[in-house]
C-alpha cells in the first residue's frame, strides 16, 4: 500500500495562542509503522504532519480527531479568555 501524506497548517492570531493549541494536541504525537502524527508550532502557525500506510478513511479519520481536538481547545481558550 502507498504512504499517503497530509500537512496541515493552522494560523493563529500569536505565539501563544499556537503554543497552548500545540500542547493541546501533543499527546496525539504517535508513530508507529503504519501512522505518523507530528504537531509542532512554529510562531504562531500549528503545524501537523501525517504520514499513513493504511487505508483512505484512515487518514480521513485521523486528519478528523486532530481538528476536533483543535476546535475543542480553541473553544476552552476562547471562554478562558472572557474568564480574565
Amino acid at each position: 500500500m502507498r504512504e499517503m501524506e497530509a500537512e496541515i497548517i493552522l494560523e493563529c492570531d500569536d505565539t501563544k495562542y499556537a503554543e497552548a493549541i500545540t500542547k493541546a494536541v501533543a499527546p496525539d504525537n504517535f508513530k508507529s509503522i503504519s501512522l505518523s502524527i507530528s504537531t509542532s508550532n512554529e510562531g504562531n502557525k500549528v503545524v501537523t504532519y501525517i504520514k499513513c500506510k493504511r487505508k483512505i478513511p484512515t487518514l480521513i479519520a485521523t486528519i478528523d480527531d486532530l481538528l476536533s481536538c483543535v476546535s475543542t481547545t480553541e473553544k476552552s481558550l476562547q471562554a478562558l479568555m472572557k474568564t480574565m
